[in-house]
């Protein structure tokens, strides 16, 4: 099977990367490539990388935080996540952060769940995604352009809202899922 993937994939090779942008989060970058003897033209968006959390309470409820998000002009229902403060911070340290800075609860000790890779064709976001049980009650830590509600979910209410495109968010999308696979059936 290895074998026969490699000899399916097709020769791609990077010539040059221009940066066109260079943002607050991100950076956007032109490739020039050669596919198959072909000079072709990529947008690149490099991210440094991201953590997200699913805060479970001790009645089994998952805290999700409600913001709005500028890019789709409307508030959404999200796992609470964050950007990496600096690249390489560990991912783990990210989620611990996060997780009291947005839902105003922390927690001793995060399980690893999942990783995902946000929008393959052209950004290199990874998020990787933890689970928090055990949560302790502290105090928000919002940024200054922050305004996040925190509200308690029933997993099997977070499904329906995913399964009739409510949710809509990719790494809320796979947290969930894979927290319910894992921990609720």
């Amino acid at each position: 099977m290895g074998e026969e993937k490699k000899q399916q994939e097709v020769p791609v090779k990077r010539l040059e990367r221009n940066l066109k942008y260079e943002g607050n989060i991100l950076n956007i970058y032109e490739d020039v490539v050669e596919v198959n003897g072909h000079k072709a033209y990529w947008d690149f968006i490099h991210h440094d990388g991201a953590a997200a959390v699913v805060p479970v309470t001790a009645d089994g409820k998952l805290l999700m935080v409600r913001q709005y998000r500028n890019a789709l002009d409307r508030y959404t229902l999200e796992l609470p996540a964050g950007k990496l403060d600096e690249p390489g911070e560990p991912k783990i340290n990210c989620a611990y952060r996060e997780l009291e800075e947005e839902t105003g609860f922390r927690t001793e000790h995060m399980e690893y769940l999942i990783s995902v890779n946000t929008t393959v064709a052209f950004c290199d976001e990874a998020i990787d995604i933890f689970v928090a049980r055990d949560l302790i009650p502290s105090h928000q830590h919002l940024d200054e352009d922050e305004e996040i509600n925190v509200e308690a979910w029933e997993v099997s209410d977070l499904e329906e809202l995913i399964y009739s495109g409510k949710i809509t968010d990719g790494k809320t999308i796979a947290g969930i899922l894979a927290y319910a696979r894992k921990y609720c059936r």
